[in-house]
């Protein structure tokens, strides 16, 4: 099977690594993940992972009930990294050569993101899965996606979430929701679709980074997105 993108970025939500669970990370899924990566792994793809941390601790959540919003964002920077080592210890018990890189040093725990030690990981096969977001308060986990998809020169931008694209209305709230094969940025930003914060969406736009969005729980789903068949919502230029 051939594939048109050779090297992708994908974005994970903290709240898909739940399951079915209130919070926290299901095994289950860790697991379903791990075999979906093998998947994509085994086709020859460079594949690098930014995982939310909704699961855990959200920084914005934190800052309406009164925290700082740097500390909280702080907070939630760390949370990324419990996920990002949950889905490491997952991949490489499935065979897949993993490494952790943090946009906050803490060597003892994973490498530091080291943009050329990352492209090298991942010429040599290894997936590698960014923590920390960007490292900064006030930035999403969306954004920092973006950032390390510009960073490693992906070819594309994976946002996998728990609908098969990006409707005009929550699906699940409105049964006359219509999905869209293929918006513009400029489109997104103007409808409000907040299918990813504005910041991440802007700088995609600035180097026309193409993103993908589509249901990471429909087994083979990112596959075929990343052999160019027509799955989800497609944002480009």
């Amino acid at each position: 099977m051939s594939i048109r993108y050779k090297r992708v970025l994908l974005k994970l939500s903290g709240e898909a690594l739940m399951g079915d669970d209130a919070y926290g990370i299901s095994a289950a899924v860790l697991d379903y993940i791990s075999k979906e990566v093998k998947e994509i792994v085994a086709l020859g793809v460079e594949l690098g992972i930014v995982i939310g941390a909704g699961n855990i601790f959200r920084g914005v959540a934190g800052a309406s009930q009164g925290m700082d919003r740097s500390t909280a964002d702080n907070m939630g920077m760390l949370a990324t990294v419990m996920n990002s080592l949950a889905l490491q210890d997952a991949l490489e018990a499935s065979g897949i050569d993993t490494r952790v890189q943090s946009a906050i040093p803490m060597r003892t725990v994973c490498e530091p993101y080291i943009k050329r030690r990352a492209v090298r990981h991942l010429e040599k096969g290894r997936v590698v899965i960014f923590a920390a977001g960007t490292g900064n308060p006030f930035f999403t986990t969306d954004s920092a996606g973006v950032l390390r998809s510009l960073e490693i020169n992906a070819d594309l931008v994976i946002k996998a979430t728990k609908v098969d694209g990006v409707y005009d209305k929550d699906p699940v709230l409105h049964v006359d929701a219509v999905r869209y094969e293929h918006l513009t940025y400029d489109e997104v930003l103007r409808k409000d679709l907040r299918v990813m914060d504005g910041a991440g969406i802007a700088l995609a736009r600035e180097e026309m980074k193409p993103i993908m969005v589509l249901n990471m729980m429909q087994p083979g789903t990112i596959r075929k997105g990343i052999c160019g068949e027509s799955v989800g919502s497609l944002i480009s230029g």
